[in-house]
């Protein structure tokens, strides 16, 4: 009995030891900020604040996915702001991002404020506590929604309408109601919103009552209560550039402790219902209990994966670590992380100092709502080696709430199925308000966008199909996941192959006689490379999307149940036209009409889809393009959504991937380093983020059938060790230390003959 009491403490201890191995270290500023430019991130769930120290208060931003006004805009919640007295002694600051446990503490050693949220509900706590002298806490709840707010042309693009916005658009106030002990705010959407103003600019009327809508009657905020806190005061000022008003509660008597409490809630329906909602959750808060289980949450996220390293290596591991917590505040969230700013967003004046963005804080380019694709790819690709596929759920389930929309506009604009999802698409699966197009010629076909740049653009959809099936093969599923993968995202699948299928073979019948080539393929015309070669004919990259996606979920549909969907798809395999190669290198497409922007689409079959790379025939092709295309050297760069970094890896450029890559993940210029941008889009830049985190990964782990390549572009200079995820269930553990590659671990250990070494 001693033995086996012996073994099973011996067993706890090494399980926390290895646990402490996985953890990252925290990261820490020893003075204050100057303005919300210089805040932190912290959040859990679907939450996310920014914090900083300023003029001796704490504040913080709060978001929460989901938050979409009538406009569609994404709103924060709100700020907060925490005083003590005594105050924090600034001569002996530190605010630390304890990235282990996922929470921000503000401390001077005697007094610490500790904010965290709950990653299970959506409740956000501020623990303040003093070793030596009680301390009054005030907290200040400061909006800038108190009125209705018209928006100027500029102010507009943090909407649905952008460029587009009609005269008098406004953001409509919230609803803030202030008692002796709590502060209620929220906001109500009411009936009609933006997506009614879409459906009857793109004549869907008569489909109207079967379209999803998330927007109608949405009520989210939240409430604010502390114990011994009460209402003091009502204030106004003004942060930045925009005025606001507050409401101070501070604690009844001096104390050791205080703890602060603000829990949310989004609701389609009444007030009453999203009340009782709210109601509901705050009766389910169990502090201590609430606490522990989100750090040991945060914990368990940090041993799925990790890259380490150590010299010329270090900044670029660490900010890919600080970029995958952020990533990791929205792992529950029924919304995705949006790829211009998540939930992190702070004062646009800070973003772009011009007259023109001294906004409000809500302020983001390129709207809230509208989701676009060639963006929000980069952000969730990264989690499949991260392991974090819990945290690709909200993106692929914002595809299968729309797709069904999608499928709406195929049938009746055109006559046939298949789900038509473009490349800027609202969270209602239709295409933008303004990219739609509001001048349009008569007779203009009433499904298409009236836009250069977007036209036509309407196959990123299948990289997130391709995420799907990626997810389905890297999990070992049981038969209950399997059936539940097939059942939910197989038919979204299948339908966004089959509007190609059938909406090119419509278009040719309208051209003429035949609606094949004369080699019996699909004519993919009009289509689109990108936002980039419009007026493509047959465009390399929807061929190898259609491919790619195509043999993927053949590979599934081997089964005797699905045996009509496997002839389906082999036909349409079959039907697909060739990548167009000339002069030794892949081209855009066989032909286009004229570049409108700067994406490299030509090798887009390198990633995302994999046909040209390490170990993968006729790799020299796709080098010589790389190398020599010269579009591709007069586009390459390594800001925002740029993926030179992740191509360099993939063909297995090693000084070129490590020269992009330190560029992608070097400090961005605000004070926390992995805020990037603004780039092309806004700030902080989380596709700039994500492509820097794949073109990492793809340095230290490829994938090639049966073949796990590690250290493919690695240089020998860098030290390094890594933890990364495969399909078939599969965990790659290795290091590298002066050039020698060291610790290979392969989980499970059957996998351990696929490894290849570099060299």
């Amino acid at each position: 009995m001693m033995i086996k009491k012996k073994y099973v403490l011996l067993t706890v201890l090494l399980s926390a030891w290895l646990s402490a191995l996985c953890q990252p270290k925290d990261y820490e500023w020893h003075t204050p900020s100057r303005n919300a430019s210089e805040s932190m991130p912290c959040g859990g769930g679907d939450v996310g604040m920014n914090v900083w120290m300023e003029g001796g208060d704490v504040l913080f931003y709060l978001s929460r996915s989901g938050s979409f006004d009538e406009n569609n805009t994404l709103l924060k919640a709100g700020r907060f702001r925490i005083s003590v007295s005594p105050g924090i002694d600034t001569t002996r600051f530190r605010q630390i991002l304890h990235l282990a446990e996922g929470y921000v503490e503000v401390t001077d050693g005697d007094i610490s404020i500790q904010l965290w949220a709950d990653v299970r509900k959506p409740v956000v706590h501020a623990d303040i506590d003093s070793r030596r002298e009680k301390l009054n806490v005030a907290v200040t709840y400061e909006s800038w929604r108190t009125r209705d707010i018209l928006m100027t042309k500029r102010e507009a693009f943090q909407s649905s309408y952008k460029f587009a916005a009609p005269k008098g658009l406004t953001t409509r106030h919230d609803s803030i109601v202030a008692t002796d002990r709590t502060l209620t705010f929220m906001h109500c959407n009411g009936e009609q919103t933006i997506f009614d103003a879409t459906v009857s600019q793109q004549k869907m009327d008569a489909v109207k009552h079967k379209l999803y809508n998330p927007l109608k009657d949405l009520v989210f905020g939240g409430r604010m209560q502390g114990e011994d806190f009460v209402l003091m005061d009502t204030l106004s000022g003004r942060y930045a550039s925009t005025d606001y008003r507050g409401w101070m509660f501070v604690t009844a008597q001096p104390r050791r402790h205080s703890h602060l409490q603000i829990t949310l809630a989004n609701r389609q329906g009444t007030v009453g219902q999203w009340l009782s909602e709210l109601t509901a959750t705050e009766r389910a808060v169990r502090h201590a209990t609430d606490r522990r289980n989100s750090r040991h949450w945060w914990q368990q996220f940090w041993q799925r994966s990790y890259i380490e390293a150590t010299g010329d290596a270090a900044e670029l591991a660490r900010n890919y670590t600080l970029f995958r917590y952020m990533l990791g505040c929205n792992s529950r969230g029924q919304w995705p992380t949006k790829f211009n700013g998540g939930l992190f967003t702070f004062d646009p004046e800070y973003v772009n100092k011009t007259a023109e963005y001294r906004l409000s804080p809500d302020f983001r380019n390129w709207g809230g709502g509208v989701h676009t694709a060639q963006n929000q790819r980069l952000v969730y690709w990264p989690m499949l080696k991260s392991g974090d596929l819990d945290l690709m759920k909200p993106q692929l389930d914002f595809y299968l709430n729309i797709y069904q929309n999608a499928e709406e506009r195929s049938r009746l604009y055109w006559g046939h199925e298949g789900a038509c999802l473009t490349e800027q698409v609202e969270n209602y699966g239709l295409p933008c308000y303004p990219e739609y197009g509001t001048k349009r010629p008569d007779g203009f076909d009433p499904g298409m966008e009236r836009n250069a740049w977007l036209e036509y653009e309407w196959d990123t959809c299948l990289e997130f199909c391709m995420m799907a099936l990626e997810a389905n093969a890297q999990r070992s599923m049981s038969n209950v996941q399997r059936s539940t993968f097939n059942d939910q995202y197989l038919p979204m699948i299948r339908s966004c192959l089959r509007f190609f299928d059938e909406h090119y073979l419509y278009l040719a019948n309208r051209r003429g006689a035949k609606r094949l080539d004369g080699n019996g393929k699909l004519v993919l015309y009009p289509g689109s490379g990108g936002e980039t070669f419009k007026g493509a004919y047959n465009a390399t990259s929807t061929i190898a999307a259609l491919r790619t996606v195509t043999e993927a979920l053949l590979r599934l549909e081997q089964q005797p149940q699905d045996s009509s969907f496997f002839i389906l798809h082999s036909s349409f395999l079959k039907r697909l036209p060739d990548i167009t190669v000339r002069d030794g290198m892949l081209q855009p497409a066989l032909h286009w009409e004229r570049v409108q922007n700067v994406e490299t689409t030509q090798l887009y079959p390198v990633f995302p889809w994999r046909i040209y790379g390490v170990g993968r025939p006729n790799i020299e092709v796709a080098r010589q393009t790389y190398l020599n295309d010269s579009l591709a050297l007069k586009f390459r760069s390594h800001v925002g959504w740029k993926q030179d970094n992740i191509w360099a890896a993939c063909l297995g450029l090693t000084d070129e991937a490590a020269r992009l890559t330190k560029l992608k993940l070097q400090d961005g210029p605000y004070r926390f380093p992995a805020f990037w941008g603004p780039g092309f889009d806004w700030s902080p830049d989380h596709n700039w983020g994500g492509s820097g985190m794949i073109g990492l990964q793809e340095m230290l782990i490829q994938e090639v059938g049966d073949k796990l390549y590690i250290f493919p572009t690695w240089p020998k200079a860098w030290n390094v060790r890594f933890r990364l995820h495969a399909s078939r269930g599969t965990t790659v553990e290795a290091e590298m230390h002066d050039g020698l590659v060291i610790n290979v671990k392969v989980t499970p250990q059957e996998r351990q003959h696929d490894i290849v070494l570099p060299f």
